[in-house]
């Protein structure tokens, strides 16, 4: 059965991503104080009472006649939430009294037909919360609640209240492990786009603006029978571009989306080419035992073979160091080639769980010492004894030798490359560890 759904909804900056971040107990949403931080509705999970729930953090709802330019989609992306969700939390600033932006918000939650619970937040005196309270009823959607999302004054109860409203828990099979995979790149490359292709839904905003998704965002979807998570991340930009603090949270969030992701998405922009921070986030990805498969968006745009050309250079030039990572040329916004990710995304993360057998390891290696391919300096030779695969996820290999300090990284390049030769690891990053190994065991 999935876990019931809670949206947070309200205007910009009355605390909804506060009061997300106190109930799931974590640091995920994004707070700060400026306008508008929150653009995506964004998922996080919680518990309360024994009862395990998703609840959504959506971005603040403004004026009809507000002049800025994502306004309308986030008025969509807050109803969206609303209409999947089970309750509705609509927050309103005790501080401040009702808006024309709190009742904006209130025609919104009246036209769903959900449990809604209106809370006054800032309310930090428990001695004064009862100030103003009334005024609320105006706005036509039930008893208003005083509650402090920062102190955590009255949140037990809201939960109790909440957990109330949910269906009744029927009994669940065990989850077999999702396979997760992080939609990366820098900002304004189509990763929301791309989302949205694949999760057949408009999931997150999609706009030519860059920067546009600020927080990491999950959505289930189904393939052929399994289920995937898709991560859809804030644009990565060098360090030295995040100028703001709201994008350098958002810089954190995508790489903690890549430290819980089994397979990384890498889009490129196809009309820029890869450059040299998609390499480095390539590099980050593959620092983090991720699968990774490099998606080239935009290729409808490319309407020369001069600039298709140039295209394929840079890729050859700067994943140089990982020929190993496949790629697809794709459209996003017309659907080409899109049916080919997520099936190349499982043949990745098919190689980054395998198990080799220990005994085709070592006929390859007794192959290569036929060969004569070794190491030597100063009248030491390198041997390799014996290989076997000590972890997977990605795979990790571990070489027995008499002398690994003569291991190069020219010759660690050329036994990778003997075994991709062999065995089937495209999309996957491999472990290879050189261990001595004397006449009297292991040292």
């Amino acid at each position: 059965m999935s876990k019931p759904i809670v949206a947070v909804v309200g205007r910009p900056n009355v605390g909804k991503s506060t009061l997300v971040n106190r109930i799931a107990v974590s640091r995920e949403a994004i707070v700060h104080e400026s306008r508008g931080v929150t653009r995506d509705r964004s998922y996080h999970e919680a518990d309360w009472n024994g009862r395990d729930f998703v609840i959504i953090d959506t971005g603040g709802i403004e004026s009809v006649k507000s002049q800025d330019v994502f306004a309308p989609r986030i008025r969509e992306q807050a109803l969206l939430a609303c209409q999947e969700a089970d309750v509705i939390v609509f927050v309103v600033d005790g501080a401040t009294g009702i808006t024309d932006e709190d009742e904006e918000v209130a025609r919104i939650v009246r036209r769903v037909d959900k449990p809604v619970f209106l809370i006054v937040n800032k309310k930090d005196d428990p001695a004064n919360e009862q100030d103003g309270l009334w005024d609320f009823y105006a706005l036509g959607v039930g008893e208003p609640r005083p509650l402090s999302a920062s102190h955590g004054y009255g949140t037990g109860d809201l939960l109790d209240d909440i957990v109330a409203c949910f269906p009744e828990e029927e009994e669940a099979n065990e989850e077999e492990d999702m396979l997760s995979i992080a939609i990366v790149g820098r900002p304004n490359v189509g990763k929301s786009s791309l989302a949205n292709r694949l999760a057949n839904k408009k999931r997150s905003i999609v706009s030519d603006v860059a920067g546009t998704t600020r927080d990491a965002i999950d959505t289930v979807i189904q393939w052929k029978g399994m289920p995937i998570k898709l991560v859809d991340t804030a644009g990565m930009r060098k360090k030295s571009q995040v100028h703001e603090d709201i994008e350098y949270y958002s810089l954190v969030r995508g790489l903690q989306a890549i430290d819980r992701a089994d397979i990384c998405l890498l889009v490129v922009d196809a009309t820029v080419g890869v450059t040299e921070q998609d390499q480095k986030v390539a590099n980050m990805a593959v620092d983090r035992g991720c699968g990774i498969v490099l998606l080239l968006n935009k290729w409808d745009l490319i309407d020369s073979q001069q600039k298709r050309d140039e295209v394929m250079a840079s890729l050859s030039k700067r994943m140089a160091f990982a020929p190993w990572i496949p790629f697809i040329n794709i459209s996003a916004l017309t659907g080409r080639a899109t049916d080919k990710v997520l099936a190349a995304a499982v043949k990745a993360a098919e190689a980054r769980a395998q198990q080799l057998k220990t005994s085709e390891l070592n006929n390859l290696l007794a192959e290569i010492r036929e060969g004569g391919h070794t190491r030597s300096e100063k009248g030491r030779r390198l041997k390799i004894q014996y290989c076997t695969q000590t972890g997977s996820k990605p795979p990790a290999l571990s070489f027995w030798c008499n002398a690994p300090d003569l291991v190069d990284d020219n010759f660690e390049r050329f036994m990778e490359n003997r075994i991709r030769d062999r065995f089937e690891l495209t999309g996957t990053p491999i472990r290879m560890r050189f261990r001595q190994k004397n006449e009297g065991g292991e040292k």
